[in-house]
């Protein structure tokens, strides 16, 4: 007999201290059929992006196993007057549909910003939402999103700064420059990664090398285009 794709875990909200189910895709259905280049999976089964986030019902924050582990005096107060008592119980613990997964990042995305959260967690659920529209091909609310996504990894590199094991950042902002139509700077991007020294990653690098082929054919394609526009113009 075959298993139940879902399992449940026993999470502790580190604000109401309450214990509380959520959901999780066993690991041997996460086998996606293909994966972008922003690192997207998609999978023909239950979908783990849809289960990341953890709510709590009864009092609503929700984060991922990347969030804070534990709130400050300020965090407790931010949560406590913006969110909490605008929170009306309910239950995501079991089956997600996209439209409630949809919720829980919304709801993650809400938490994070309401008590400051790492501005790399933000990044990456703006990122996850920009996935789930991709799912739905709802093209412009996915490229709404990966800009979000963008200025967010931005500001994460602004205050990192560049180390060895941040080729995937660099990579991912070129990647997202890309998507969102910017070759440019997406060039100069995927150019760091190849040229640091200190980057030893070889799959970011080879990655990088790849987008920027691909980019500088769709650039010679694109400048093929306009000079035959050009010809029939005469």
């Amino acid at each position: 007999m075959a298993l139940e794709p879902l399992y449940q875990i026993k999470v502790n909200c580190i604000f109401c201290e309450m214990e509380y189910r959520t959901s999780r895709v066993r690991q041997s259905l996460k086998k996606p059929y293909k994966t972008d280049s922003d690192f997207c999976s998609h999978y023909k089964e239950a979908n783990p992006d849809f289960y990341v986030v953890r709510v709590c019902p009864n009092c609503g924050y929700a984060s991922t196993e990347n969030g804070t582990e534990k709130l400050t005096d300020k965090q407790r107060k931010a949560f406590a007057e913006q969110i909490q008592p605008r929170w009306v119980q309910r239950e995501y613990g079991g089956e997600r549909t996209w439209e409630k997964a949809l919720e829980t990042y919304q709801l993650a995305l809400l938490c994070a910003q309401t008590i400051q959260d790492s501005e790399r967690l933000i990044a990456s659920l703006l990122q996850h939402i920009a996935w789930l529209y991709r799912y739905q091909e709802n093209i412009e609310q996915e490229q709404r999103f990966l800009k979000f996504s963008l200025e967010a990894y931005i500001h994460v590199y602004e205050l990192d700064g560049v180390g060895a094991n941040n080729a995937r950042l660099l990579y991912l902002i070129g990647e997202l420059y890309r998507r969102v139509g910017n070759n440019h700077e997406a060039v100069k991007w995927f150019s760091r990664v190849i040229n640091d020294k200190n980057i030893v990653d070889s799959a970011m690098i080879h990655a990088s090398r790849e987008q920027w082929k691909l980019l500088r054919e769709e650039m010679q394609e694109q400048h093929m285009d306009l000079s035959e526009e050009m010809s029939e113009a005469k």
